[in-house]
């Protein structure tokens, strides 16, 4: 009874946790998704504004999350723990890490788990066993909470839920709960109805600890993860604010007005018959008069007037003129100036914002990626060490001891810069020539080359060794045919 309460007490606590950060989320994903807050306008703004308003939203959030997750990838594991003659064992595609990666499908699968770690400040991955064997998948911040005593500090939490079905009508909730030891089917009415959640044990799952890891794009001291879009939800809406001024000017005021003076406008007519009637049959005419509007004044004639168009006027008291367009010159110099902002603050390169890269040199390019490359470096860090504790959650439930225990492996992220292969391999040359680096050590520095390819050159180097080992071996233990000796006169000796 003292467990089913506990457990009970932890789905309540998960719940309320999920509920409270579900409004800040939902604008995070929203925001992401396009979907911003109306700029201001006019309390009684029409349609035309509306339509305006809705044409000035400009997202910038997804280029904030892709930048830096399209240079995050991994492309192998190297185990810590497994030695050959005292060195460190190279990468294998067949090592159960490497294995356990290939059956999650996390090739493919892992941007999805970078993404919404910069989104939201934080994602999760779940390691369990299957009938196809020890899988990971990634689970959303949006469905998924986790518990720590130290959230600043600790990697592993002491329990995590995440929501498998939202309620519907009558149709209870469903979730899925991990402690240090079992996992649990939760059900409830809604996440602020805490008296109607209940919990149902399932069975151990394998594990000596709660097999959710947390992949955080930025922790602070005091626990709270911080994702790259909510920082940018105020600069998002100044952009937004300024393209909607610079499109309500253009719409209004970026045109010229003609204007004339001393001439009263046409006024639409009506026609009568003999009896006073409106008529529309001209032939029943005998009189026409303005037509009044709602408020009883004439309606005036609309004025169809183009470039092909003249206009004049019988009065010569009549003056035409135009009054100049408004400028909106400083409007796009303020949207400008907004997107350097959002550049500096997010760290990203204002060319891939701004799309003006002409003139540029290769060291201003290199300065200007700067920054990004330390902000990419710090996420591979962190999702470094995320990724390490999955890999032993994996070797655990595979019962691979060695391989669990293993906290000195590594992951290897594929190295994303442009640059030639030309300019590779002269770099790699160098450093094997002028610093003695062993030739075969910078193999997996060439850039593009995967597991697998790296392990197709070392088989090929071994079996060159071998067959250049074997040949020298014979040529060794064959002795050198004699040569007999010949007499000054070309006779052989006797």
């Amino acid at each position: 009874m003292a467990s089913a309460v506990s457990s009970v007490a932890l789905a309540r606590e998960l719940l309320a946790v999920l509920d409270r950060d579900m409004e800040t989320l939902e604008r995070i994903d929203r925001y992401d998704r396009g979907e911003h807050d109306d700029p201001y306008m006019p309390p009684r703004a029409d349609d035309e504004y509306r339509l305006l308003a809705k044409r000035a939203v400009s997202n910038w959030m997804p280029l904030l999350v892709g930048t830096p997750a399209q240079a995050l990838y991994v492309d192998g594991f190297r185990p810590g723990a497994a030695k050959v003659d005292g060195l460190p064992e190279a990468p294998s595609s067949q090592s159960t890490e490497w294995s356990h990666w290939q059956r999650s499908r996390l090739d493919a699968r892992q941007a999805a788990i970078y993404r919404g770690a910069l989104k939201f400040g934080h994602s999760f991955v779940v390691t369990e066993r299957t009938s196809k064997g020890v899988i990971s998948k990634g689970l959303s911040a949006l469905k998924t909470a986790a518990l720590y005593e130290d959230p600043a500090n600790d990697e592993t939490p002491y329990a995590a839920l995440t929501i498998v079905a939202k309620p519907k009508g009558k149709t209870r909730g469903k979730a899925r709960m991990w402690d240090a030891k079992r996992e649990y089917e939760v059900t409830y009415a809604s996440r602020a109805d805490l008296d109607s959640v209940r919990v149902t044990a399932l069975k151990p799952h394998g594990a000596s600890e709660c097999p959710v890891t947390r992949f955080a794009a930025s922790v602070d001291l005091e626990g709270r993860t911080i994702g790259v879009i909510e920082p940018m939800i105020s600069l998002q809406d100044r952009i937004n604010q300024t393209v909607f001024d610079t499109l309500v000017a253009q719409t209004y005021t970026s045109h010229e007005v003609r204007y004339a003076t001393g001439m009263a406008p046409p006024m639409q007519m009506e026609l009568l018959d003999e009896n006073g009637a409106v008529v529309t049959d001209p032939a029943l005419a005998v009189e026409s008069r303005p037509k009044l509007g709602p408020d009883g004044h004439p309606i005036p004639e609309q004025i169809n007037h183009n470039a092909r168009r003249f206009l004049f006027a019988e009065d010569p008291d009549v003056k035409f003129g135009s009054l100049p367009a408004g400028p909106i010159g400083s409007l796009i110099d303020s949207v400008d100036m907004s997107i350097r902002h959002l550049a500096a603050i997010s760290q990203t390169p204002p060319h891939h914002l701004l799309g003006q890269i002409a003139n540029l040199s290769a060291e201003a390019l290199l300065a200007a990626e700067t920054a990004l490359a330390r902000k990419v470096g710090e996420f591979r860090s962190i999702f470094g060490e995320a990724w390490e504790r999955v890999f032993r959650l994996a070797a655990e439930l595979e019962g691979q001891t060695s391989a669990a225990e293993d906290f000195h492996g590594e992951v290897k992220w594929r190295d994303m810069e442009s640059r030639s292969l030309a300019q590779a391999a002269d770099a790699l040359g160098k450093l094997a020539d002028l610093l003695g680096i062993p030739r075969r050590g910078l193999w997996k520095r060439v850039p593009g080359v995967t597991q697998s390819e790296y392990e197709d050159w070392v088989e090929l180097a071994e079996s060159e060794d071998s067959v250049g080992r074997l040949a020298n071996a014979l040529t060794r233990a064959t002795p050198a045919p004699s040569v007999p000796a010949t007499s000054s006169e070309g006779l052989i000796a006797a």
